[in-house]
Parts: C-alpha cells; structure tokens; sequence
C-alpha cells in the first residue's frame, strides 16, 4: 500500500516490567504494567513485544538434556563451538542452512520462512533453549485483541527478534509477527516504486531501547507512525512462506 507519510513519531519502553513466566498472561502483564506506570496508549500506537517473552509465555522451553545431536549436529558444533545439542535445535527448526564464515555464525532458513542467525534459538542458561513462538502472526493477533479490548485503543502489534547479518558483526532486530500494520510500505517518487519491510523498519526503531540481555523493558510503544492497518502479517512478505 501506497505510504502515508511520517515527519516525526515517539518510542518509549513500558517499564519497569515483570519478569515473564511460562504460561504467564502476557497481555494481561503487559496492561498491568501500563497501569502501574499511569501509561495509557492511543489509537494508532505499535505495540512491539520481544520475542523471548511471547516465547516463555507460549511455554516454548527446551531442555537440552532431551535433545540428541546427530551427525551432522556433532560436525557443526566441531566447526562452530557452538553446543551440539543447540546445533541440533537449529537443524530440526530449520530446512537449509549456511555458515557465515568458517566458524559461524549459523545463518539457517526456519521452517516458518525467515533467514535467521542461529534459526532464532534463544540460549537459556547452559541446560535450556527458547524456540520461537509456534506461529508468530498469530500470537501477535492474540496480543492485539487482547490489548484492544484490555484499553479500549486500536493499537498494532509487532513481534520483534534480534538477529545478526551474514555479511557483518552485531545484531539488528527484525519483526516476525504483525497485527493490524501492513508489513509493507510502498514509497512512490519521480515515478519510481520501492517496497519497504516496514514492520522491519518498526522493529528496528523499537530495538533502540526493548531490553537486550537483561535490561528488563521486553515491550516499546511507537506513538506518531503512519501506517496502513492490515492483518496480513509478516508471513505475507516472505519469499519461503510456512
């Protein structure tokens, strides 16, 4: 859809926030912490959640004790450093794989569609790993309703991840998961047309202050965008659809 301009918008983190646990109500943690803060959100705001927390809230915890690495897994881990049993996760959440150097990082294609470091394998201390959310679109249409209904705003909600690039050092954040935001953005000029990943360039905003390793502030709210409400989600820009 064509774009609606944007001149300038606002991004604040909705903190302090509580610690998510396993089968938690993320929606109901997330209006308990606006309430707390004295936080009310608007129509139009994007609600954008860290992955790792929808994640724990959909119990997707694994025990690598259960895990069994295979051949292949064994000869990756040699190669990477990366632990066998982690290695193993990635091959079973995935369907190809490249390494970006001799050593790593894993860049694997998840069986959902996205191109991610490590197929989007989240560490949990040395005995565990968090999976992505079983369909990321659809846990972020939950927590749109859910938060519609919760506050009465029609608000969007975009799923962020952290993941590296192949071709450099660090980590940017992409989107996985979208309700009520078109995931592209059409800029037209000089009659020139370029699709933009727009809940990508969201996510991306939102990254500057969602918590990394430990920062405790897994939820940001994007106030002023422009944008085209849709329920398409992000599966709907993917070359490799789940």
């Amino acid at each position: 859809m064509t774009a609606a301009p944007t001149s300038g918008f606002s991004a604040f983190a909705v903190e302090p926030f509580p610690e998510i646990q396993p089968g938690d109500d993320l929606a109901g943690a997330i209006n308990d912490a606006l309430t707390r803060t004295g936080t009310e959100l608007q129509d139009g705001d994007v609600v954008v959640v860290a992955s790792k927390v929808v994640s724990i809230a959909e119990k997707r915890y694994v025990d690598l004790a259960s895990v069994t690495p295979r051949a292949e897994a064994l000869e990756l881990s040699a190669k990477t450093g990366k632990p066998a049993e982690i290695v193993q996760l990635i091959l079973d959440s995935s369907d190809s794989y490249f390494l970006a150097t001799e050593k790593g990082p894993i860049i694997a294609r998840h069986a959902l569609g996205f191109q991610l470091t490590s197929a989007g394998i989240d560490r949990a201390g040395a005995e565990g790993a968090w999976l992505l959310p079983v369909a990321p679109d659809t846990s972020a249409r939950a927590l749109r309703d859910a938060l519609i209904t919760s506050t009465g705003a029609q608000v969007a909600v975009v799923i962020a991840d952290s993941d590296g690039r192949a071709d450099r050092r660090g980590a940017t954040v992409i989107s996985i998961g979208a309700a009520g935001v078109a995931p592209l953005r059409v800029t037209e000029h000089s009659g020139k047309r370029q699709e933009e990943t727009f809940t990508d360039l969201i996510a991306a905003a939102a990254g500057i202050i969602l918590g990394q390793r430990g920062r405790g502030a897994p939820v940001a709210v994007l106030r002023g965008i422009a944008y085209a409400p849709s329920d398409e989600g992000v599966s709907a820009m993917l070359h490799h659809r789940p």
